[in-house]
């Protein structure tokens, strides 16, 4: 035993090198990301053809490393596609660990069949992910909680709640309602009361096809209230607008709405400038379009919240108080 112990000396644990890279059109998030961790943005290259293929290549090493790949995954899908040749990328020249960081995960409302003959491509997401070679992905409010098992690896799913409750709590509401604008976002408004001294409204909405609804009926008391629409998702700002003049028709003395994702397409800067919000606050997990008017709506960085959980993955750290939704 005693030649043993001088034969084989015990190793330190290897400590792996961490290395941060971005997509091209998710890098505004990732530099914020990079300095909040305390590392530099690592250097990749993507070379285009003139039909719009693309090449992904990594200019530094990455063998043996921790590599975090930091992209949303929003339309155009090329997004999604560079994500993929990044994981690719790293896998073949040896990364010892990949996460996959997906702020917003696209696709996420393809979460079922909801009709004959649709594909489910939250599903194929995943598998996409998982066949490149991904071993963790982190995400952030995902549209349907479910979705986390349709991968065969970790998710570390973080929530917006951690950005939002302090923001509604500064705002010093003396009559606070939370509103769910849609039946499924109430179990997400129950767990903002649990901090905030709050009433709930939900909106019960039919819609005639997607991003159109038809009519919205409003479940509680709003009069003299000032209320705060939560969501994951502000597409075409229709429904929270429509949602919105409805609860001032109440009675409500402000109405205001606090959105993770703003993928705000089509008109959705006019619908939000010509409606009754008084302010929609977003998250930076994804870029606002430039050259519209921005005056209605707040960013609040989610960066601090990504680079704690990556250090707290990296440092093999319980992450519970990141990514439970009941701050």
């Amino acid at each position: 035993m005693n030649y043993l112990r001088a034969t084989f000396k015990i190793m330190p644990a290897r400590i792996n090198e961490t290395k941060l890279f971005s997509g091209q059109n998710s890098r505004y998030l990732a530099e914020k990301i990079a300095k909040s961790y305390g590392k530099e943005l690592g250097s990749v290259t993507i070379n285009r053809f003139k039909d719009g293929e693309f090449a992904v290549s990594f200019d530094e090493t990455v063998r043996g490393c921790d590599v975090f790949l930091i992209q949303s995954t929003f339309a155009p899908q090329d997004n999604l596609m560079e994500l993929l040749m990044m994981v690719d990328a790293a896998k073949r020249a040896s990364a010892h660990y990949i996460t996959a960081v997906i702020p917003y995960f696209g696709m996420a409302r393809q979460d079922r069949k909801d009709k004959p003959r649709v594909a489910i491509g939250a599903r194929l997401v995943a598998d996409l992910l998982s066949a490149a070679g991904v071993y963790r992905v982190m995400t952030m409010d995902l549209h349907a909680a479910q979705i986390q098992g349709f991968f065969n690896v970790p998710v570390d799913h973080l929530y917006a709640s951690k950005i939002f409750i302090p923001y509604i709590q500064s705002l010093n509401l003396d009559k606070l309602t939370i509103c769910a604008p849609d039946m499924g976002a109430a179990s997400r408004v129950r767990s903002y009361l649990k901090k905030l001294d709050a009433d709930m409204v939900v909106c019960d909405k039919v819609r005639k096809e997607a991003n159109k609804v038809e009519s919205i009926t409003l479940i509680g008391d709003v009069k003299d209230r000032d209320v705060v629409i939560i969501d994951d998702i502000i597409d075409t700002a229709g429904t929270i607008c429509k949602v919105a003049d409805a609860i001032m028709e109440r009675g409500a003395r402000s109405v205001r709405a606090c959105c993770t994702h703003p993928v705000l397409s089509g008109e959705a800067y006019s619908n939000i400038n010509n409606s009754s919000l008084v302010e929609v606050v977003v998250a930076d997990t994804l870029p606002l379009r430039e050259g519209e008017d921005h005056s209605k709506i707040r960013v609040i960085s989610v960066a601090d919240l990504f680079a704690k959980a990556i250090r707290s993955v990296n440092e093999h750290q319980s992450i519970n108080n990141l990514f439970e939704i009941n701050i």
